[in-house]
């Protein structure tokens, strides 16, 4: 869901994860000018043709054929703790982005994955604090936005399994402790 709080999960999950590396769907929008505008005049910015996704996939597959030399950027973490001893040769990249599950071709390269959640209200007003360029247009989150994410999160729970559903009203101490419980307890299966 749009201003969910993906990008923030993603960049603390990054500083507490030892060789982590963040991607992030937003550098794959295509320019403004190659985006469709509808009837309405409204930029379909929600929409996977608006994106790059061709060149995501090659991305994230180009990370994991040598993750440690892939020149996605990763830093030491910043919280190690006990639960990470023994995952030097680990690496994790962590995509976020709002249209990740309805991508067939990435749909095979996922070990976890996480849907945050908002409801109308609150969405709609997170999104009004939020500068875009270019700018929303009057009544683009009802007549796009909030229809398109309607739209592909109905798609996702039709035809996605393994998906653990996070509720966006939450702190974002609270969701970051349960998705980096969730990474510990993968990171530990991968040790056994």
């Amino acid at each position: 869901v749009t201003n969910g709080g993906k990008t923030t999960l993603a960049e603390k999950l990054k500083k507490m994860l030892p060789n982590c590396a963040m991607l992030s769907q937003d550098d794959f929008f295509k320019p403004e000018s190659e985006v469709e505008t509808d009837e309405r005049g409204f930029k379909l910015y929600d929409v996977l043709d608006a994106l790059y996704m061709d060149e995501m996939v090659k991305s994230i597959r180009n990370w994991m054929k040598s993750p440690a030399i892939s020149g996605v950027v990763t830093g030491e973490p910043q919280n190690t703790c006990d639960n990470l001893k023994n995952t030097e040769d680990v690496y994790i990249l962590i995509v976020e982005g709002f249209l990740l599950y309805n991508y067939e071709p990435l749909n095979k390269l996922w070990n976890r994955r996480y849907f945050l959640t908002l409801p109308y209200e609150e969405c709609k007003r997170r999104r009004s604090t939020r500068v875009y360029q270019p700018a929303d247009t009057p009544g683009y989150f009802d007549g796009h936005v909030w229809p398109m994410y309607v739209k592909y999160k109905n798609e996702l729970e039709e035809n996605a399994s393994n998906v653990v559903y996070l509720d966006g009203t939450k702190s974002q101490e609270e969701l970051l402790s349960c998705v980096y419980s969730d990474i510990i307890q993968e990171l530990k299966k991968l040790r056994e």
